[in-house]
């Protein structure tokens, strides 16, 4: 008997709905691939809502992931798609040549069909994170953060000076020692530290061009080790404090964790459902990123980091097992309201009309 109840209890819908879990959360770190050579892999993000000033309220942020090298780019609003794509030409292509694959997240930038077809029509791979998992542009992340601490301290007492100060804070950036490599940006893809000052020592002769290739050779093997001992340091640390892969296979059902999802509910957010759903598993991406079969009319990506995921457990009883989730309402000014395919009928019921509504396949 306590065995059938523990089962019933585990597959209780609100239960699964509702209650925080206790267990660590799933998804081993899945390390971004290692570039073998500078400017070949970047990351982009937007740092926005900065203060206007010379025309200017957004960065766009630029990462070559082999060297941490950044472009910080002033933009006098959120830039458009082919924005974007110009900036590239213009800040990175020209002096870098074409990258062999994009980290961006999943911004309307960067989901668009003229993105799409920029980087199909250059060769470049694009590599997008999954849904509410921003960590997989972890790089872009901390740059920005790191920008941000550089315009506060010299920009809190004139906050519309930023754009003076960018230039500045790139130059820092790129001349920050990775804990990593030992190295600067600038000597991993320049092959030297730049003079931050004047130069004020003795020249010295030119070295040979076969010299100074040979040196950046050296310098990009070594960081391209470093980096790879790095990133297997850090998947351990990481690995730690997670739980082990689930394996779901496509059929599955989960639980989706609604702590990033905007639903037309009224609910305060203390009391809101912990997990929607259960939902179906369409296919899997790779270890660790899902696609589900959402309602139709979702305004979110169905592409999901398995963190977020909780498995349907059924139950010894009929009504245990939970049945595919509703649509979600949507907001129309201001209220709560639901798609139907056709009205079939009407009657009064008081002061008031009752129509009778065809659902069509959204409803179970």
């Amino acid at each position: 008997m306590r065995t059938g109840i523990a089962r019933i209890v585990a597959s209780c819908s609100a239960c699964a709905k509702c209650k925080t879990p206790k267990a660590l959360p799933t998804g081993k770190l899945m390390p971004l691939p290692v570039p073998e050579r500078p400017w070949s892999h970047l990351a982009l993000d937007y740092v926005t809502d900065l203060p206007s000033s010379l025309g200017f309220n957004t960065v766009l942020t630029i990462i070559d992931r082999f060297s941490r090298g950044v472009r910080f780019i002033p933009f006098s609003s959120l830039p458009s798609t082919l924005q974007t794509a110009q900036a590239l030409v213009d800040h990175v292509f020209r002096h870098f040549g074409i990258p062999e694959d994009i980290v961006s997240d999943r911004g309307p930038q960067f989901i668009s069909r003229v993105w799409r077809a920029f980087c199909q029509h250059l060769g470049v791979n694009v590599s997008l994170t999954s849904g509410y998992h921003p960590q997989s542009n972890g790089q872009c992340e901390r740059a920005n953060q790191e920008l941000g601490k550089f315009l506060r301290v010299y920009c809190h007492k004139n906050p519309e000076d930023w754009p003076k100060f960018l230039v500045w804070a790139e130059m820092a950036q790129n001349s920050l020692r990775c804990a990593t490599t030992g190295l600067t940006p600038f000597q991993v893809y320049l092959g030297y530290q730049p003079p931050l000052a004047p130069w004020t020592a003795v020249e010295t002769p030119v070295p040979a061009i076969d010299d100074w290739m040979r040196r950046c050779e050296e310098v990009w093997t070594s960081t391209h080790q470093q980096i790879q001992t790095f990133l297997r340091r850090y998947k351990a640390q990481a690995d730690r404090r997670r739980g082990p892969d689930p394996d779901y296979q496509p059929g599955d059902r989960v639980w989706l964790a609604t702590k990033d999802l905007r639903t037309g509910n009224k609910t305060t957010k203390k009391l809101q459902a912990k997990y929607s759903g259960p939902y179906t598993i369409l296919r899997k991406i790779n270890d660790v990123c899902y696609k589900l079969k959402l309602p139709q009319y979702s305004r979110v990506h169905n592409s999901f980091h398995v963190s977020l995921f909780k498995p349907v457990i059924p139950g010894p009883l009929d009504e245990a097992t939970p049945s595919e989730a509703p649509p979600e309402p949507l907001e129309i000014e201001g209220a709560p309201a639901y798609r139907v395919k056709e009205v079939l009928d009407s009657r009064r019921w008081g002061n008031g009309l009752q129509y009778l509504l065809d659902w069509g396949r959204l409803w179970p």
